[in-house]
């Protein structure tokens, strides 16, 4: 297996020659560092981040020294003055995915990929070509699943502003909030008329796994649904898998429905369990370069498998996803994925806060680049918007569906 170098985290989520060289050339000196207060030393080392590890080497075509220098020309004495100036900076990538994390939100995201997360429970996204938010799915359990929203939901207002102005973290931000208080979403859905919902915050715990046995057409079926690729899921994973396998399982159904992503080495390793000797997912960096990550020599089991995705199916997932349909090792029914296939790594920052940054990008093993365009099923059965309740029921017709695909294989 090889890695990114220089990058501590990788979340499914060098020095500039030519900037080097516009310096020397238009006689910029860099002042003395005891002449930065500790603010500005903050953004100088944000700066350096993103110089060194951005996947787009073009900064979104700007000059990134110039920004550096603009922003340092501002007096800048404050941790609120630093941030605020350190995110209207990263704001010039034009990237909703590379963003500054004050303490408390950065705190906030490490404690959701460890397995618990506090506040009505939507993991969301931000197209470039839509201000608005968008649902990429609600987390299994949370007053956000409760409430019925959705995939593809759209959320136009929080308490009441609007949120096309909003970044990533600020809408993130006012949707937390103490346990017991609320928070109203304004929410447009595809054929229906706006409305709103009404959410109470809580603290939620992640259990990403659930998983069942049950008898199909006189096969035994190990059902298994991960709602999430946190610190918890591939341990969970592999309990549920080896459970099932001495309970004399035939096959499984691997359920990715509204599975957000989250870790990519909880993806890879999940993919693990299921693929022999094979590539799992390419990655590019800035200058093209591909690394990959390989299965073992072994996998937990060889018998037929079936996954479950829609269009709540993200980033880790599609992983995962990939991997599984790109080596033939499982059919996926359902419905086309999300479509997030940019990877970011996280940073530690003085006083506490973190740095989120785009550095690659993923291609599955036959070099799909799904991002945008997300992973398109081996079989596409639609549905109307399921309650937790109905996943894997006689009314779930994708689950129905899987079920036949697999009973078939079985024959």
């Amino acid at each position: 297996m090889r890695k990114i170098g220089l990058l501590r985290v990788v979340l499914l989520r060098g020095i500039c020659a030519i900037c080097v060289a516009t310096i020397l050339n238009l006689g910029f000196a860099q002042p003395p560092a005891l002449a930065f207060t500790e603010q500005q030393k903050l953004v100088m080392e944000v700066w350096r981040i993103v110089n060194r590890a951005y996947l787009d080497e073009t900064f979104n075509h700007q000059n990134w020294w110039f920004t550096r220098e603009k922003v340092l020309k501002r007096p800048i004495n404050t941790w609120g003055t630093a941030y605020e100036e350190t995110q209207k900076m990263l704001q010039t990538l034009d990237d909703p995915y590379t963003r500054f994390l004050p303490p408390e939100q950065y705190q906030s995201l490490q404690t959701n990929t460890s397995g618990e997360l506090l506040g009505v429970g939507l993991q969301i996204a931000k197209d470039d070509d839509n201000q608005y938010l968008r649902v990429i799915a609600p987390i299994e359990g949370s007053p956000a699943e409760r409430a019925g929203l959705s995939p593809k939901d759209e959320i136009t207002t929080i308490n009441g502003i609007s949120t096309q102005t909003f970044s990533l973290d600020e809408a993130a931000a006012r949707m937390r909030g103490p346990a017991g208080t609320i928070v109203t979403l304004g929410i447009e859905r595809m054929g229906t008329d706006s409305f709103e919902v009404n959410l109470t915050r809580e603290r939620i715990n992640l259990n990403p796994v659930f998983s069942e046995l049950r008898s199909e057409n006189n096969k035994k079926i190990g059902y298994i649904r991960l709602g999430q690729f946190n610190g918890n899921a591939v341990e969970d994973i592999h309990q549920a898998l080896m459970t099932l396998e001495k309970q004399g399982s035939d096959g499984y159904i691997l359920d990715l429905r509204n599975n957000p992503g989250g870790l990519l080495q909880a993806g890879i390793e999940i993919a693990r369990f299921w693929l022999n000797e094979s590539t799992i997912v390419y990655t590019v960096n800035r200058q093209g370069v591909l690394e990959s990550f390989e299965a073992g020599t072994a996998a937990l089991t060889q018998k037929p498998l079936v996954l479950l995705v829609n269009g709540g199916t993200a980033s880790a997932s599609e992983i995962l996803a990939g991997a599984l349909q790109d080596n033939h090792r499982a059919q996926l029914v359902g419905e086309t994925t999300f479509g997030k296939g940019l990877i970011q790594s996280l940073f530690d920052l003085p006083h506490g806060s973190g740095l989120a940054v785009t550095v690659a990008k993923y291609e599955t093993p036959e070099h799909h680049d799904i991002n945008k365009l997300g992973i398109t099923p081996d079989q596409i059965v639609t549905t109307e918007s399921l309650t937790r309740e109905q996943f894997s029921t006689p009314e779930d017709v994708q689950y129905q569906a899987a079920v036949k695909t697999l009973v078939r294989s079985l024959t």
